[in-house]
Parts: C-alpha cells; sequence; structure tokens
C-alpha cells in the first residue's frame, strides 16, 4: 500500500463495461507528512474518496480483492481514507 493525495479526477465515457459505473481519481503518492512525491497514479475509488483527501492506494493484483474492483481490469485502487499517520509515537498526519 501506498500513501497519497487525491488531486483530481478522470472522466471517460467510454471504457470496457468492467469499469461502468466505477469512479476514477488521479492520486499523487505522498510521504508520511502528507508531502506530495514526484509520481501519480490514476486509482479507482473504492470508499467514495474525494479531491483533496489523503488515501490509501492498493496496486497491481492486490487492487483486485476489493468488493468494487473483485474480477476487474484494475491495477491500482483507492482502499481506504487516512484519518492519521502516526510514526515513532508522533502524529505526522492528521485530518482534522
Amino acid at each position: 500500500m501506498q500513501l497519497g493525495k487525491i488531486v483530481g479526477t478522470v472522466v471517460s465515457t467510454q471504457k470496457d463495461e468492467k469499469l461502468e459505473g466505477l469512479k476514477f481519481h488521479v492520486v499523487k503518492h505522498v510521504d508520511v507528512d502528507g508531502k506530495p512525491m514526484q509520481s501519480f497514479v490514476i486509482a479507482v475509488d473504492s470508499v467514495g474518496a474525494g479531491v483533496g483527501e489523503i488515501v490509501l492506494v492498493a496496486a497491481g493484483s492486490s487492487a483486485r480483492q476489493t468488493k468494487a474492483t473483485e474480477g476487474k481490469p484494475v491495477d491500482s485502487v483507492i482502499m481506504a481514507i487516512v484519518d492519521t499517520v502516526e510514526v515513532d509515537g508522533s502524529v505526522r498526519y492528521s485530518k482534522d
């Protein structure tokens, strides 16, 4: 899993029928402090996340393990919205 921040959305009106009804987000990878990194991914949203939120993203075959993505041609999925990141007893990110 990787931490990421949703920075945008992707709209595709023509897509494989297995992807119908799925929402796509542009997710920029972030470090444990929530600071953006260079890399990004397009991920299917399985939890109702929105732009600006810090999320957990699973990739590869793990991305097809959620209820929303099972058996679908998906390589990345947003599987959790992050509330807090704590490292060595120090809160590095908090949604509040």
